[in-house]
Parts: structure tokens; sequence; C-alpha cells
């Protein structure tokens, strides 16, 4: 009988990318509860950063590891899952009791069966498309509300704030559990060529994005978050167009 030996060690690249995902989000959390909300949601941004590339290391150095996923799930937990809920409870939620918190840990419940969710599902599902809101875009949506809001200041709308970001911060956590499909990204391939063109696109993206950052950044997610509401009613619109055309004679 042939014993098969357990491998030991990590692999240390892709794992260090994650930590240094984990250690923004962390620092999120810290920034939050000192009163530095945009501060915060900068952080979260570079944990998505982190988040991207700690995958694509260990897919192009072929580093994968079962540990890899599982420590990358956790890091994500905190960094998309609990750091933005605690932004909002800091930033928003705070002197409204109860319902704040209920809110807070709504999305971060969720977040956390979400992960659960992925896990489980990894290898049978479809590459295309994300079963329920991927929990960084998720994380993106509040983090890029807060950016901007801090960045505009003072408006007449205040009095609305609290109500609104509990509305975005409890629909987030319904749609990271939800059934609606999210385009993935995953059919572009960044390793074979592409045209000149496309590089240079790619440049221009990266120019507006810096001329207001908060701003695009939230605008952009948003719409990333309402596309997967659109595809389920253009999918149910045709799905019903489809069965009245069977039950015509």
């Amino acid at each position: 009988m042939v014993e098969t030996k357990t491998k030991k060690g990590i692999y240390l690249l892709p794992n260090v990318l994650t930590t240094f995902g984990l250690f923004a989000g962390f620092f999120s959390i810290i920034l939050a509860s000192k009163g530095q909300y945009a501060e915060a949601a900068i952080a979260i941004f570079v944990a998505m950063l982190w988040d991207g590339l700690d995958g694509r290391v260990a897919r192009l150095t072929n580093t994968q590891s079962a540990f890899g996923e599982q420590y990358d799930s956790m890091a994500d937990m905190v960094s998309f899952g609990v750091a933005p809920a605690l932004l909002m409870y800091f930033w928003q939620f705070e002197q409204v009791g109860k319902i704040g918190w209920i809110g807070a840990f709504i999305y971060a419940a969720a977040g956390a069966l979400r992960l659960a969710r992925f896990n489980t599902q990894i290898g049978v599902e479809d590459k295309r498309y994300f079963q329920g809101l991927p929990s960084p875009a998720a994380a993106a949506l509040i983090a890029g509300l807060v950016w901007t809001k801090e960045f505009i200041g003072t408006t007449p709308y205040d009095q609305y704030l609290v109500a609104v970001s509990w509305i975005i911060l409890v629909s987030a956590g319904v749609l990271m559990v939800s059934n609606i499909r999210y385009y993935s990204f995953k059919e572009i391939n960044l390793k074979g060529r592409a045209s000149f063109k496309l590089l240079l696109i790619a440049i221009l993206i990266i120019i507006v994005i810096t001329l207001s950052p908060s701003t695009i950044l939230f605008v952009f997610f948003l719409v990333y978050t309402l596309s997967g509401l659109v595809m389920t009613m253009i999918d149910v619109r045709k799905k019903r167009a489809l069965k009245k055309k069977q039950r015509s004679p």
C-alpha cells in the first residue's frame, strides 16, 4: 500500500498578498473607529486591490492551494464583510440605536453566507457569472458611498442620509445572498495579446478615475449592482415571452 505524504508549508507570495489585503481591511476598521471615514473607505478599496492580485498571482505562478483558498476567504470576511459594516455603523448608525447595529449585522452576516456559498460552489459554478452580488463589489459600493459623501461635505439632503445609507447597506447584504446573476469578467484574458486600442482605453479609464476617484468608483459599483437586477428582469421577460409562444396555437 502506497502512503501519500502531506505537503508541508505554504506558498509564500500569494498568501503574503492576501495578508496585505487582510491588513487593509483591519486597518479600515481602526480608521473608522477613530472617525477617519474617508481614509477607512480608501483602505477597503486597497484591500480590493490586494484581493484581486493574490488570486491572479497564484494562477500565474501555479501556486494555488486549498490553504490559500480558505485564507483568502477569511481575509475577505474581514475586509468585505466586517469592515464595511462597521464603517457604516461608525459613520451613520452609532447614534440611532438598535436599528443601526441590526443593519450592520445583516450586512456582515450576509457577507459570511455569501463567502460560504461561494466556497461550496468552487469548480461547479458557471465561471461567466457570480451567484449573488460579489462581496468585494458590495464592499466597494458601501465604501464608495462613504468616500463620496465625505468628499462632497454637507448638503441640504443630509436629513435623509441615515435612512438612505441603511437601505443601501441592507440591500447590498440581501443581494449578496440572492440568486441574481452578476457578470464575473473572468472571460477576459489578461495573458493573451490585445489590440493597442484596448491599452489606450485602459489608460483613459485610469485618467478619468483620477479626476474624481470617489464619485466615479461609487457610480461604477452602483451601476454594477443594478446590472444584475436589470439582467434578471430581462431574463424573466424572455422566459415569459417564450412561454406565451409555446402556449399559443
